[in-house]
């Protein structure tokens, strides 16, 4: 067992699971207090590594790509006091550090875990009911179904459009983006069918983010949604061949009956001319009557 307990948090590791647990310090930001403890399977994690300073230091985890529905939804933009991978480390502290760091390498190496991307979730993502207030609105998120609220500083013809609703199975992408600089963030919902490309100001699937610090609690609502979409390496479905069908073949209508019958009649009317039955009169007057029919 190796564990180091911070200020801003502990790390314990027992050989094949890495448990994340927030502190009390005012510097762990609102995502990691929401989140709580996170449990790491090993076959989720890359990499482990510490980064030394004069006062303090750094641990910093490296997931597999694709394992983490929050990795996936924020594109790895959360800022250092809520990135739930980052544990800020006193100098004091840099031996267990060290300890702790070697212990999961070395099971990765025993263990031989790929550092390569998967094509599923190995970490289930935010729990659900979750709901978050920032910028032009409010979503929450109950399992199956997207709620978002607006309020006094939506846009006039965004909140026209009044509460919106997106079930999971309407919904084909989830962003979250951070402000930066004078460049507004948002938090995004694609919906099959009603793709656009206007402004998250005037898009109704669309909380705008103005930096504020209920911000990062949006990327939550992203991450929870995230893990219940498909995911995006996820090899595509094939479509099974059709099955040969053993029904009966449709009965043909009665105009092709008729059409059959008078080609079956004059099959019957050329093998009565070439016996001899009918003469050459007979077989051409008798050809004619059936060809009219036809």
């Amino acid at each position: 067992m190796a564990e180091i307990i911070q200020k801003d948090g502990s790390w314990t590791f027992d050989g094949e699971i890495l448990r994340l647990t927030p502190g009390h310090d005012k510097g762990v930001g609102l995502v990691r207090r929401t989140l709580g403890e996170l449990t790491i399977p090993l076959d989720a994690l890359a990499g482990i590594s510490i980064e030394q300073g004069r006062k303090t230091g750094r641990l910093r985890l490296r997931l597999r790509h694709g394992a983490d529905p929050l990795l996936q939804a924020t594109g790895g933009r959360l800022t250092e006091p809520n990135d739930p991978y980052q544990l800020t480390v006193e100098s004091s502290s840099y031996g267990v550090a060290e300890y702790l760091a070697d212990e999961v390498r070395n099971a990765l190496l025993l263990d031989q875990v790929p550092s390569e991307p998967v094509d599923a979730y190995l970490l289930p993502g935010p729990s659900v009911p979750l709901s978050a207030s920032a910028g032009d609105g409010a979503a929450s998120f109950d399992g199956e179904n997207v709620r978002l609220e607006w309020n006094w500083k939506t846009e006039e013809s965004k909140a026209a459009a009044g509460i919106r609703s997106l079930a999971v199975a309407d919904i084909t992408a989830v962003e979250w983006q951070p402000s930066a600089g004078l460049e507004n963030g948002y938090l995004r919902f694609t919906v099959r069918g009603a793709e656009t490309k206007a402004p998250p100001k005037y898009d109704p699937n669309a909380v705008v983010l103005w930096g504020f610090k209920k911000d990062p609690l949006m990327a939550l609502v992203a991450a929870a949604v995230q893990a219940r979409l498909p995911h995006p390496a996820a090899p595509a479905a094939v479509t099974p061949p059709a099955k040969e069908s053993t029904a009966p073949a449709p009965k043909r209508s009665g105009v092709e009956d008729d059409h059959d019958t008078l080609l079956r009649r004059l099959g019957e009317l050329g093998e009565l001319h070439r016996a001899g039955v009918l003469t050459d009169e007979e077989f051409t007057l008798a050809k004619r009557a059936v060809l009219k029919r036809m």
